[in-house]
């Protein structure tokens, strides 16, 4: 039985007591449920904490705003009378207003262990405004779904956003618990920050490799479905800046390596086979047809791939799914090289850089697809020298 962050501060009543006499805020969205699937708000409450305000991530704390930059209003909790902030509204840092609510904050956000997921940069941005008014942070550690395996290049200095907080890679391995203490270290925050642990997590273990298989999944953002997608989202991601669907008006978005009414996914699949075989390992690959009922290609009959990152298919060390993904970009540009591949659109408020270089934390990976004499072994040699670096400097940091 795997015990999360906020089970174990509810049962041990010298952490509660820790609390008593203290405003206390709360950090959460729709997952944020003890293990009897009761919402971390209403159990902390019904516990006797003393909660005075909650704040909603991107998506909003009710995981009701479907798309990337809709935004979520401030608002006043019908049941407790106590304000809702947005941390995806007028703001996306905590204002000084919203820190004076509270004296510890407990950040509880289900996370899936990627760069771009933005609750990485809420929890930095909380971290950064708690040093600086003398508030207190307990992150309350859930588990990375995706488990400890690392991929991709790291973000440039320069090139930080709302979906790229630091030098890190797009898999970055850790929970949150422990990516605060990576913050602190790498920003030298002066903070009173303190992880309540989980019980019992096997970070790569058969048969969860990463997720428990005792709890249930709760989507943390609406197109977060399950754990095939939070496997599959290091690489699904970068889909949100090119022109091939990622499956948004679909019943299984973000698992899918592409869709498009003008490609022939048979083509690229036999393509990719060509190029680096290799990449293709850890998962089963399947053609489908889909039509998105909205967003990209909304109406159009879609010939595409899924991924199944799971059952017989899923070898966890194997499965690298931010290379399977660059793969396909690359075969769809060698087949068809005038392809209008790179979607240029504001981006999570980023505005004069392409969506595919703001997610990648750089134009690296968009500039070896689209250079012709650029090979797997190129992009490789890139990509695990900045995996390796990252495995040296989170050692210290890993509590599991």
């Amino acid at each position: 039985m795997t015990t999360f962050g906020i089970d174990r501060l509810l049962s041990d009543p010298a952490l509660l007591h820790e609390l008593e006499g203290r405003r206390t805020a709360l950090i959460a969205h729709p997952a944020s449920v003890t293990q009897g699937l009761v919402h971390s708000l209403d159990a902390l409450i019904a516990a006797g904490v003393n909660v005075t305000a909650a704040f909603g991530p991107q998506h909003g704390i009710k995981g009701d705003k479907q798309d990337n930059m809709v935004e979520t209003a401030d608002e006043t909790d019908a049941r407790y009378g106590i304000p809702l902030f947005s941390l995806y509204g007028e703001v996306r840092r905590p204002s000084g207003q919203m820190m004076s609510s509270a004296d510890v904050f407990l950040f509880d956000l289900q996370d899936l262990g990627c760069r771009i997921y933005t609750f990485v940069t809420t929890l930095l941005y909380l971290l950064e405004e708690a040093a600086t008014s003398g508030k207190s942070v307990w992150v309350l550690d859930r588990p990375n779904p995706a488990g400890r395996p690392v991929e991709g290049t790291t973000l440039i200095a320069g090139q930080e956003s709302f979906v790229g907080a630091a030098e890190m890679p797009m898999r970055h391995g850790l929970t949150m618990g422990e990516m605060g203490h990576w913050f602190i270290k790498r920003f030298a925050l002066d903070v009173d920050y303190r992880v309540i642990a989980m019980d019992g997590w096997d970070a790569d273990g058969a048969p969860g490799f990463g997720w428990p298989t005792d709890r249930v999944w709760i989507n943390p953002s609406p197109n977060a479905a399950n754990v095939n997608m939070a496997r599959a989202y290091a690489g699904t991601v970068m889909l949100e800046g090119a022109t091939l669907s990622e499956g948004r008006g679909t019943t299984r978005p973000l698992e899918v390596l592409f869709g498009a009414p003008d490609v022939d996914a048979a083509a690229v699949l036999a393509e990719m086979m060509r190029v680096a075989p290799e990449w293709l390992a850890g998962c089963g690959l399947r053609e489908v047809w889909f039509t998105p009922t909205f967003h990209k290609h909304a109406g159009a009959l879609c010939h595409g791939l899924m991924i199944h990152a799971e059952g017989e298919f899923y070898d966890h060390r194997s499965f690298r799914p931010w290379r399977l993904q660059a793969l396909a970009f690359k075969a769809i540009r060698n087949l068809y090289p005038a392809y209008d591949l790179w979607r240029d659109f504001p981006y999570e408020y980023e505005f004069d850089r392409l969506a595919i270089d703001v997610i990648n934390g750089g134009p690296a990976l968009r500039e070896w697809v689209d250079n012709p004499a650029a090979t797997p072994a190129d992009l490789d040699a890139l990509a695990s020298r900045d995996e390796d670096a990252w495995r040296e400097s989170i050692a210290p940091l890993l509590l599991y």
